[in-house]
């Protein structure tokens, strides 16, 4: 996953005298790790001993993503428990066609994109006075809630955010990050996180570049399995014990450019704008040619289905969103959509197929006090982590979510 913030980190390292009496034992804090496009069957490939170690000695899960399997919906996903059209962020790239110049991408940090029913985790939090901080998270840096008083250049005025954060930065090595989250545990009791995120971006980068197959992935999901034992073994050094439910926000599938359908050879490009393209393309028509748009759209095609974004399956739980173009073309896995056929020869991977492909599994792995050990669970959907990290932090139930923490009730030495 690739976004654009600006970059602003603030550590506060705060050392406890030698000659002070030693510190009480610490209370257990939760680490929500996101290892973007990990895929669920990458853990098997034999070069994750840490992670392969944290899933044996606890709780491992084939989890499904949210629809559409792409890295902004899920990341909001997680940490709201409401499904993409719901909680709004329904696409990497959105629109206001309303205001044509108003264009949601992976660098908007404008709260108006990001505010209504869904509440991220740490908002909730913070109001009860639980500590967290985010070291990366797709929507951590927005002020959750405030508004946006102009166009570029702006200020935003109220909502919240982490008591800690960092803007996402992607040259900030893993190693750094992992850093990053020990400082802010070594912190006396009182201004030390409870609830914190971790997010790496490498074996997805791999993933799109070179595809999920290729050894070159393998070894990006090698190289961030010694990170997650770097930081096991700083919590270990810290005595700091942790709860850590270690994500993914989709799978990953090959693609090549030999498996594209291009759009102006189903509908010609000067009747309609697209929004997005890729695994799926969604569009609009413009105005006055939505008839002769709906001809070409909803005939059968091969490696593609197309429909009225309100007559989507129900399986999807997508398409009542408005910010969802009104028109909506779903790829078979593998194969993409673009505007008009490649004009050189391509290959790599990519995600936002059907949740429920076994290529678009995703990770999820648990350990820690609150888990009960050696625990292989049924296949889970990604709305119900939210509510599992509500349980490990203390928080109230939320009414109203799409997922629940039913599927962990088995799993959690102390089930509410």
């Amino acid at each position: 996953m690739r976004w654009f913030c600006r970059f602003a980190a603030a550590l506060c390292l705060l050392l406890v005298p030698a000659a002070q009496a030693a510190p009480s034992k610490r209370a257990p804090i939760t680490i929500l790790i996101s290892i973007d496009g990990f895929r669920a069957d990458y853990l098997d490939r034999g070069v994750t001993p840490v992670l392969s170690k944290l899933a044996a000695s606890g709780v491992r899960a084939v989890m499904h993503p949210s629809f559409p399997s792409k890295t902004y919906p899920n990341h909001w996903t997680l940490v709201t428990g409401l499904t993409p059209d719901h909680h709004g962020i329904v696409a990497n790239r959105m629109e206001d066609m309303a205001n044509p110049k108003n264009i949601f991408t992976m660098a908007t940090d404008d709260p108006a994109w990001w505010n209504g029913r869904a509440t991220p985790i740490w908002v909730d939090a913070e109001a009860t006075g639980i500590r967290t901080a985010t070291m990366f998270w797709p929507g951590a840096n927005v002020a959750f809630g405030g508004t946006k008083d102009k166009d570029w250049p702006y200020d935003v005025h109220g909502g919240t955010r982490p008591s800690d954060f960092w803007h996402y930065y992607g040259d900030i090595p893993p190693e750094q990050r992992v850093r990053g989250i020990i400082d802010w545990l070594r912190r006396p009791s009182e201004a030390r996180p409870k609830l914190m995120t971790l997010y790496f971006q490498s074996v997805d980068d791999a993933g799109h570049q070179y595809g999920p197959d290729d050894a070159r992935t393998t070894a990006a999901v090698a190289a961030i399995d010694k990170v997650i034992g770097l930081l096991v073994a700083q919590l270990r050094a810290l005595g700091q014990p942790a709860n850590l439910v270690v994500v993914a926000d989709h799978g990953m599938a090959a693609t090549s450019s030999e498996r594209t359908i291009a759009m102006d050879a189903i509908v010609p490009k000067e009747l309609v704008h697209y929004v997005e393209t890729g695994p799926y393309a969604a569009l609009w028509a413009l105005p006055g040619k939505e008839a002769e748009v709906e001809k070409a759209l909803l005939a059968p095609h091969d490696h593609l289905q197309c429909w009225r974004k309100g007559e989507m399956p129900a399986r999807y739980a997508y398409g009542t969103n408005p910010r969802i173009p009104p028109y909506f073309c779903l790829a078979e896995v593998g194969w993409l959509t673009a505007e008009t056929a490649p004009k050189k020869p391509e290959s790599g991977g990519n995600h936002g197929w059907d949740q429920m492909a076994p290529e678009m599994a995703a990770l999820f792995v648990a350990n820690g006090p609150a888990f009960a050990g050696g625990k292989r669970l049924p296949d889970i959907n990604n709305v119900d982590v939210e509510p599992l990290l509500r349980d490990l932090i203390d928080l109230p139930p939320e009414a109203g979510l799409d997922g629940s923490d039913k599927p962990f009730k088995g799993v959690l030495k102390r089930a509410r």
